[in-house]
């Protein structure tokens, strides 16, 4: 058996979240293997939304089991807010869940240091989510990092008190209030002790034995692969592999044990925070496409910026990624355009080129469009494809050398094509 690997081609808020929801009938195992609360993977299904920032996207279907993998970091209040969420719905959990004794655990001061750090860009501000995911993995790597299965330890207290002094002189350094730090931390101790009712493990025995065991898993990614700590738009990026090698590094799986890679991406683009975003439209068109998609991000509310779909863009995460399958989410935001324009490459000092620059961000890069007919009529699960969007499809499966294999047309688990696709 292999892993199979759903990720994020664009920016994130692709509509991971759903489409995993989609395929969880098809596997045993949904697993989690980077990024922290700073992803929103929303759901929707029986009339009713559901948001997952740190918990896989399998955990409302029986039967399954969810890992949180050991790239994962977790800060144990919003993870108390989920469980919460689940408990409400009757969810479950604990016999759904499981958590890596290797994840690490954003601390209160993990939260302060990220607003901190961000204050002090300035103008030059990256986009945070404030959630303190940058200084939890700065910690990682820099091997002064608590993780989950650290609450088990007897002298947990010692440990964490160690670290947070180190981030109180930091602080300190930095002239950064901590005035509400106790409040904070009382509220973490109390949700950290209730995250021990979940279940740990051993996460890469836990993958690899399952894998042995005949187990269908799919790894699912959170932001996009162009927010990549490597590849992405840097330094705009995320603090972690969004990319599919990221899943052998955050779950413990070698790479021949990677299967089908499954690349969603939007049927055009967005983006949350600062960054470069060659395809961006500032104006009317913009306004349109953001207030038709809904497009405001699942964990901050902030507007995300919209633009056409760039296929140097989604063609480098091809590449990246080695995607077997695409996946292509909220065709039916664009029902309402009767033209859409397609980047197929860019401009620099009057030299086309479909590679992209190393830096996304220079001035000098142009856009260049490929008109293609919009379909202006709703769209149906339950019925043929208008033939403009099915030579939108074809188009884009020609410029990638991928097929498409879903297609999502709605936020609901029943608005969904599937093209060419086994889900049982």
């Amino acid at each position: 058996m292999k892993v199979d690997v759903l990720l994020g081609m664009q920016w994130g808020d692709e509509g991971k979240g759903k489409i995993v929801d989609v395929l969880t009938p098809k596997y045993d195992i949904i697993a989690r293997f980077q990024g922290g609360p700073n992803a929103g993977h929303t759901l929707e299904f029986d009339g009713q939304k559901f948001v997952l920032h740190t918990i896989p996207s399998g955990i409302f279907h029986s039967g399954k089991m969810n890992l949180v993998g050991n790239g994962v970091v977790i800060d144990p209040v919003i993870f108390q807010k989920e469980i919460d969420n689940l408990v409400a719905q009757n969810v479950p959990y604990t016999e759904r869940l499981l958590i890596s004794r290797k994840a690490h655990l954003i601390l209160p001061t993990h939260r302060l240091l990220d607003a901190a750090s961000e204050a002090a860009k300035g103008k030059d501000k990256i986009g945070s989510t404030l959630k303190g995911i940058g200084p939890t993995y700065m910690d990682k790597t820099g091997r002064n990092g608590l993780r989950i299965g650290d609450l088990e330890a007897p002298d947990f207290k010692d440990r964490y008190n160690a670290l947070k002094e180190k981030h109180i002189q930091m602080l300190d350094r930095m002239d950064f209030a901590y005035d509400g730090l106790e409040e904070m931390e009382k509220v973490w101790m109390e949700t950290a002790q209730n995250i021990r009712k979940i279940p740990f493990t051993d996460s890469e025995y836990y993958i690899n034995n399952a894998l042995k065991n005949g187990k269908r898993i799919l790894a699912e990614g959170a932001q996009g692969s162009l927010l990549d700590i490597e590849f992405g738009s840097y330094p705009f990026v995320t603090s972690s592999n969004t990319i599919c090698a990221g899943a052998c590094t955050g779950l413990g799986i070698a790479p021949n044990k990677i299967g089908d890679v499954y690349g969603i991406f939007k049927a055009y683009c967005t983006r949350v925070g600062s960054g470069p975003f060659p395809t961006e439209l500032e104006d009317e068109v913009g306004q349109k496409l953001r207030d038709i998609g809904h497009e405001y991000g699942a964990t901050t509310g902030r507007p995300r910026r919209c633009g056409w779909l760039d296929m140097v863009a989604l063609n480098y995460a091809v590449m990246l990624n080695g995607v077997t399958k695409l996946i292509m989410t909220k065709a039916d935001v664009l029902s309402d355009f009767s033209n859409i324009e397609v980047c197929t490459s860019y401009s620099m000092d009057d030299k086309s080129t479909t590679e992209l620059p190393f830096d996304h961000a220079d001035p000098r890069i142009k856009t260049n469009y490929t008109a293609q007919p919009g379909w202006m009529t709703e769209l149906n699960a339950n019925e043929a494809l208008p033939k403009e969007l099915e030579d939108y499809i074809d188009f884009i499966e020609k410029e990638t050398e991928c097929p498409i294999s879903i297609v999502s047309l709605g936020p609901d688990r029943t608005q969904t094509m599937v093209r060419d696709l086994q889900l049982a």
